[in-house]
Order: structure tokens, then C-alpha cells, then sequence
């Protein structure tokens, strides 16, 4: 199946967090979390009314002047809404917040924004407990693009605009592959350069951006640390730590396996896929990373806003039969997904893997890129497992 040509998108939607944080900023403090570029300024000044440069609403720790304001707390005690952007980058920031919170949380609301070190200080545990609502904004998916549309008539225009280059605004707005690839350096420079060298202490960043250069075609697979080690000349635990801080930059993310102990073959190693789709050249793999994505941002939504606990795991057992993704909700599972690019013939994995869990998972999907309609075979599709377009599928699920 060949790439489709995508057709070009005027403007973005509202984001589908924008209702939530509103009403959250009602109670308590809001702090958005996400990766470099995601478009959480954007977001958070969209909650201003009237907003122009220099508004006084608007804070950025980078800004001198804007620096200066937070150090002698001299912002505008008028304004309703104050967002502090980058204020992680103050040393004390916690407690800095946490005292204005406490001070003025009957006069104002407060929101606050940041990447990495504040997804890290929300998984540290913290003095602040009770006091705020974390958001992680992901890329725009399916569903939130056609949030805006009275009909899906437009999916498939709007899956191979998302599917060609990824779901960052800026390249999802442009459209250019030339633009694309440019997007692609700068950003992955940024990220090693800057980004990881404020988080941790790495002295060979050659080496982490020749990693990082590295993963979009170990997407999909079973994380080797030892191949990787061997590539790079450093130890397993090295790659493995390097890995890990990629992940906390939002460069990529890694899922674990599920099933019973008792199964031999089910280990830890995990699977790592990219916040990044566009990147990676394989259709098919591209496509299995993209639903990876949207079904990752639906598992954040779901425990963000809605309070479930949720993951997103995928599914290989002793023989090697592998399931793609399996969602879980309360340590319960949910359904399980394969992905496949073109091909609407059932996988065999998939349904030996159902035949064997059918008491454990109740749903099973196989998704393609295609729209046409699978013609059911009465002997295999029954009420738990359907072949679905991926549009459709993301409809029926009422993904976000």
C-alpha cells in the first residue's frame, strides 16, 4: 500500500485538555507537563482573555524582566489567571509555589508549565500533595483533529496528514517535508544539548544524540540494551540510563510486556516507541507507532482527567505469538490491538494469543490504515474480535 497524499490543514482544533483545565483551575493549582514543542504555551495562553505579548498574566522564567516579577512577587494581584512558565528552573521552585498557593489561592488561580523536570518532580512525591492537577499534553491525534467537524467524511485526510508528519503543530501546520526534516535536527539537538544536559549530569552527548539517532528503527522491537551497548562502546546499565532520561524528555516512551508469571517467556524487557512518529521510515511501523501514540494519550486522558489508573502494555508468549498493545484499566485488562498497515487477513498470533487469553482480555481489535470495509468471515470474527480502519476504530473507542 503506498503513502497517500495528505491535504493541507488551514488551522488546529481548541485542544481537547482546554474545558478540563478550566474547571480544575477552579479548585486547585494546574500544572502541565508534556514534551518540548507539544504546544503547552499555546494552551495555557489560550486560557487568557485578550492575551498579547507582555501580557502581565503571563510569566516566563526564561524572560529577565518576567524573572525579575517572580523573584520580588510583583505580578498583577488584579489578574485572575497567572501562569508560570519554566518556573522549574528557579532553585526552590516547589517551595516557592507552594507558598503562593497557600497565600493567595482565595484571589487567584495559578497554572504552571514545564517539561522534563516537572514530570520528574510529579513521580518524586512531593510536599505539595493535594494541592494541584498534572495535565501531560500529548501531540494532536485522530480524534482531536476531527474534534471540530460535524462528520468523519475528512478522516482519512486528516490520518495522512497526521501519519506523514506526526502530531507536533508546527510540522503538522507547515506540511513541508523539507521543513520536516529540518524540525527533526533542531529538535533532537535541543533535546541533547540543552534539555538533557539541564536534567542530568551526561558528559558524552555525542554518543546520546548517536542513541537517540539510533532508535526509530529499534521501534516496535524488543529493547536490546546489549546491541546497543555494543554500538555505542558503553555498558548495558549506561544505555539503559541514557534510555531512561530520553524517555523523561518525551523523546520516546517504552511499554512492558503482559501476562502471567507463569509464562516463561514473558520477561521485562519492554518495547520503545517515539513521541514522534514521522520520523520512522517503515510504513508499517510508522503506522503501529502512530497507534501507539493516540492509544498512550487515551491512557493519560483516561487517568489525567478522569482519575483510572490505566497502562498501556503489549502482549508475547513463550512461543513468540505477540499481541501489539493491551490496555489495562485498575490492573485489569481492557482490550488488546494489533497493527497492521495494509493487510486485512486475521493474524495468526493474534488470534492464538486470543484463543489463550479469552478468559483474561474481553476485546480484541486488528487495525489497518485503509477505510474500506473488512468483509467479516463468520468462522473468525465473532462478538469480542473485529478488523477495524483505524478512523473507525478510534471512533467506536471514543479515543481522544
Amino acid at each position: 500500500m503506498a503513502e497517500m497524499k495528505s491535504k493541507k490543514l488551514k488551522n488546529l482544533p481548541e485542544r481537547i485538555y482546554l474545558k478540563h483545565i478550566e474547571k480544575d483551575l477552579d479548585s486547585k493549582m494546574v500544572f502541565i507537563g508534556g514534551p518540548r514543542q507539544v504546544g503547552k504555551t499555546t494552551l495555557a495562553i489560550s486560557l487568557v482573555k485578550n492575551f498579547k505579548p507582555g501580557h502581565p498574566a503571563y510569566l516566563n522564567w526564561d524572560n529577565e524582566e518576567a524573572r525579575r516579577v517572580i523573584i520580588k512577587s510583583e505580578w498583577s494581584k488584579d489578574e485572575p489567571l497567572i501562569i508560570f512558565d519554566e518556573i522549574h528552573k528557579r532553585k526552590g521552585w516547589q517551595t516557592f509555589i507552594k507558598g503562593i498557593w497557600d497565600t493567595w489561592k482565595f484571589n487567584q488561580k495559578f497554572l504552571v508549565t514545564g517539561s522534563a523536570r516537572l514530570d520528574v518532580f510529579r513521580k518524586s512525591g512531593d510536599s505539595m500533595m493535594g494541592r494541584y492537577y498534572y495535565y501531560r499534553i500529548h501531540p494532536f491525534t485522530l480524534p482531536e483533529l476531527l474534534s471540530h467537524e460535524k462528520s468523519n467524511a475528512k478522516a482519512m485526510d486528516y490520518l495522512n496528514v497526521l501519519f506523514k508528519f506526526g502530531g507536533f503543530p508546527e510540522p503538522l501546520l507547515k506540511q513541508d517535508e523539507v521543513e520536516l526534516r529540518r524540525w527533526h535536527l533542531q529538535r533532537l539537538s535541543k533535546l541533547v544539548r540543552v534539555d538533557l544536559r539541564d536534567l542530568e549530569n551526561i558528559s558524552d552527548l555525542d554518543k546520546v544524540e548517536l542513541l537517540a539517532d539510533s532508535l526509530p528503527s529499534r521501534v516496535g522491537s524488543l529493547l536490546s540494551y546489549k546491541s546497543l551497548s555494543e554500538d555505542l562502546s558503553v555498558s548495558d546499565k549506561t544505555v539503559k540510563r541514557w534510555i531512561g532520561a530520553l524517555d523523561t524528555l518525551y523523546y520516546c516512551f517504552q511499554i512492558l510486556p503482559f501476562g502471567a508469571p507463569k509464562i516463561r517467556a514473558v520477561k521485562k524487557t519492554p518495547k520503545l516507541y517515539l513521541w514522534d512518529w514521522s520520523q520512522i521510515e517503515d510504513l508499517a511501523i510508522r503506522f503501529e507507532n502512530m497507534v501507539a501514540s493516540h492509544l498512550l494519550k487515551w491512557c493519560d486522558y483516561n487517568q489525567d482527567v478522569l482519575g483510572f489508573k490505566m497502562e498501556l502494555r503489549f502482549i508475547r508468549d513463550e512461543l513468540g505469538h505477540e499481541c501489539d498493545f493491551v490496555i489495562l484499566q485498575n490492573r485489569k485488562p481492557l482490550f488488546a490491538v494489533e497493527c497492521k498497515y495494509s493487510d486485512d487477513k486475521p493474524s495468526e498470533s493474534l488470534l492464538k494469543l486470543r484463543s489463550k487469553f479469552k478468559n483474561t482480555i474481553p476485546f480484541w481489535y486488528q487495525v489497518r490504515m485503509d477505510t474500506s470495509e473488512y468483509k467479516a468471515d463468520s468462522k473468525v470474527i465473532a462478538s469480542d474480535f473485529k478488523i477495524l480502519s483505524f478512523s473507525k476504530f478510534c471512533s467506536e473507542l471514543k479515543m481522544v
